[in-house]
């Protein structure tokens, strides 16, 4: 496993012992990371990491909310909420699968991959708002009488439909990944008082298999086309069954206004833009899934191809062409640019070669890395509040990261500014002038030149 957290100044919030102990846990899960490699040590260091890991989170979030407490926060009580969810709901849920399954690798990559995101996700929104003055992200959250109802009825509807026993593993579920999941997007809407609500399921791709697959008599471990149809029907029902138990929700008045199957950049990009009035992660046995509800009112720009009646079967087999080419080994290239034009632009240039993601800031930059490391950067140099120089200099002073090979976007060609760039000992820089074509063939060069040297 590649992966580790990096530690950067964005993630202090300038109170000693919050930050401190900040760091003390990035460690611990990095610790787990090289631990989960380690196969003949691996399941006795996981069961101590982990232990170790809780004893900390327990003495960090005690800490945390002693300091809101004195300063008199005013989402003290939304703050201690989402402690006592990852502590009592979230990590015993995780070690529950651990056990049960021997720490299998799946199982490890799971309580990894939701902690590691649950923590760069806490850190850099809910507790830079304790000193930015900033709101909660899950302060619309839905109130708890009704928050509660949703998850009962969701958790009897699995079993009903599907004879799952589940269980909440979070009630703030972040958009962590966890295993391959099919990310399905819903939106209802009413005539009469415009009111929309947005629907987001997300089933890990063994959940799927494992229940709608069987019933349709799919013997094959592997997404097709009829499974992700019938899938798509049975969420619709899925759905309209829970929206029918809660009156405010008007389903005899909803049409499904738009569906679309997401990637899961595309998935975060919609938690990242709208905070969730229902963030639902629950371990069902036969894979998790979670079940988002983003209301009253729809994002503004359109995600992913509308699926209608015309255009499914088509959609679909695309959807599934694309995840298979994005599992067949090529080349990860993550593009950091805080232009929307310059990031879609170099997508649609790179995507037919290249397992392309995009993120927009320095910061998502290093959460992206983070969690997934690539054999390419292309980093705009000049961007607000953390630059080129600053990512490229942090990467370097990590031992995990500091091979990431990096090549410049720069829209300044003059000798002085060139200069600088070089400074930095990247493997290269680009011009933003250049012509797209210019661009594909320079990036095809450097991967054949690497290629040639293995």
């Amino acid at each position: 496993m590649d992966n580790q957290l990096i530690w950067d100044d964005k993630y202090n919030i300038g109170v000693e012992i919050i930050d401190k102990e900040h760091k003390r846990l990035f460690k611990i899960i990095n610790k787990l990371f090289a631990f989960g490699e380690e196969e003949k040590k691996g399941k006795w260091a996981c069961k101590e990491g982990i232990k170790y890991f809780k004893e900390h989170a327990m003495k960090h979030f005690k800490d945390e909310e002693d300091y809101m407490e004195s300063i008199h926060y005013e989402e003290l009580e939304t703050h201690k909420y989402i402690h006592k969810n990852f502590r009592e709901s979230t990590l015993p849920a995780l070690e529950e699968e651990l056990k049960l399954t021997d720490y299998a690798p799946d199982a490890v990559d799971h309580f990894l991959g939701v902690c590691a995101g649950w923590l760069i996700g806490h850190t850099l929104t809910e507790d830079l708002a304790i000193v930015q003055g900033q709101a909660s992200k899950w302060s619309n959250r839905l109130p708890d009488k009704e928050h509660t109802a949703i998850k009962k009825t969701i958790i009897q509807l699995l079993y009903d439909m599907f004879h799952l026993e589940s269980h909440v593993i979070s009630e703030t579920y972040g958009g962590e990944k966890f295993g391959n999941g099919v990310y399905y997007r819903l939106v209802y809407a009413t005539e009469e008082d415009e009111k929309k609500w947005e629907i987001i399921l997300v089933f890990e791709e063994t959940m799927l298999i494992n229940t709608v697959g069987k019933i349709i008599g799919i013997r094959s471990n592997k997404l097709d086309t009829m499974l992700v149809n019938a899938a798509r029907y049975t969420a619709q029902q899925f759905v309209r069954r829970v929206m029918k138990k809660f009156p405010s929700m008007n389903i005899e008045e909803c049409t499904m206004e738009e569906e679309n199957l997401l990637t899961y950049n595309q998935f975060q990009e919609v938690l990242e833009r709208k905070s969730p009035q229902v963030s639902l992660l629950f371990n069902t046995g036969a894979g998790y899934f979670s079940y988002c509800i983003i209301a009253p009112h729809l994002l503004k720009n359109t995600i992913g191809t509308p699926i209608e009646t015309n255009n499914a079967m088509v959609e679909i087999e695309k959807y599934l062409a694309e995840r298979k080419e994005t599992r067949t080994k090529k080349n990860k290239v993550l593009i950091v640019d805080d232009s929307i034009i310059i990031r879609q632009g170099m997508h649609e240039l790179l995507n037919d070669d290249y397992d392309v993601s995009t993120v927009k800031s320095g910061l998502s930059a290093i959460r992206a890395i983070t969690l997934d490391k690539p054999d390419l950067v292309l980093l705009d140099y000049e961007m607000p509040v953390c630059d080129g120089r600053q990512i490229l200099a942090m990467l370097r002073s990590e031992k995990e990261f500091a091979d990431i090979p990096v090549i410049f976007l720069t829209s300044k060609t003059d000798p002085e500014s060139v200069k600088k760039v070089i400074s930095l000992k990247p493997e290269g820089y680009l011009s933003k002038y250049l012509k797209p074509t210019d661009i594909k063939i320079k990036i095809d060069d450097y991967f054949k030149k690497k290629e040639a040297l293995i």
